[in-house]
């Protein structure tokens, strides 16, 4: 990743952030996971007609492996973030739980064969001191349950096993029977639980659902997985997850654009120490 300014890891960092937009948008429409299987599905039915058609490669010996990181990175990780807001965890605390994933990354590092500079724990920590910044006026604790701080710590245990998984063991495959395989597995893996804790017939096909849905099968699921994995190929694990420390400052200058939420002089000054801290990861020594 020679630049942060490059266009592959901006745009990436744009896709990924309207996750908790889109989250607002639709969630008040369906049940979270409920929500997901038609993600799922709405992938599925895009990649897989596309995928015989072209016939493009599947993945010989590594099934496993890519449908393993699938369900760490696609079910697991969106399973977790999606309830948690849904049972009333803020979102700005959400993003800071997640956010913790560059951190656990770097220390997981030496598992894949990766070493992490002095100079990038100092990035890793003024990046995670920014975030904790930009969300710290929609940060409270009052009276969220238990149950939603355990689901947001699972998200952010998995998205990063998930990377690690994928990094190790499947890096290299074609991206569309790949995606096909994650997402078959992911829903495979949702299904019962959606089946048993939810009522699937209580989705609303208003506008605002619709196109949360369809932006976040074309843009988040098929562009954003397509672009992270793209970066885990070429990058090491540690510097392609710092990007995620952009996210929460991202998603609070849209959520000021859009819904005119609060943006105050300690949020600006946390983005400024969270671009500060990828530059200094990423930034490859002379």
């Amino acid at each position: 990743m020679r630049s942060l300014f490059s266009p592959i890891p901006l745009f990436f960092v744009f896709l990924w952030s309207t996750g908790f937009i889109v989250a607002r948008y639709g969630l008040p429409y369906a049940p979270p996971l409920t929500f997901l299987l038609l993600r799922f599905l709405g992938v599925l039915a895009i990649l897989l007609p596309a995928v015989l058609l072209l016939r493009a490669p599947w993945p010989k010996g590594k099934v496993g492996h890519v449908a393993l990181a699938g369900l760490l990175l696609q079910a697991g990780y969106l399973s977790g973030v999606w309830c948690a807001i849904k049972i009333g965890m803020p979102a700005g605390l959400s993003a800071l739980v997640v956010g913790m994933q560059p951190i656990l990354t770097a220390f997981a590092a030496p598992l894949v064969g990766e070493r992490v500079r002095p100079r990038q724990w100092l990035g890793l920590l003024f990046g995670i001191s920014g975030v904790a910044l930009v969300v710290y006026a929609k940060i409270t604790l009052l009276g969220l349950s238990w149950q939603a701080i355990a689901l947001a710590v699972f998200a952010l245990l998995s998205i990063t096993a998930g990377t690690l998984y994928q990094k190790r063991f499947c890096p290299q495959f074609d991206l569309r029977t790949g995606t096909v395989i994650q997402f078959a597995a992911s829903f495979a893996a949702v299904l019962p639980f959606a089946l048993l804790l939810e009522d699937m017939g209580s989705v609303q096909w208003v506008p605002q659902f619709f196109g949360a849905w369809a932006w976040s099968v074309l843009a988040l699921s098929i562009g954003a997985i397509f672009l992270l994995f793209a970066l885990i190929r070429r990058s090491d694990a540690t510097q392609v997850t710092s990007l995620l420390y952009l996210t929460p400052p991202t998603t609070a200058l849209m959520a000021w654009a859009m819904f005119g939420e609060v943006l105050n002089g300690m949020g600006i000054a946390g983005m400024a120490l969270a671009v500060i801290g990828v530059i200094f990861v990423i930034k490859q020594p002379k």
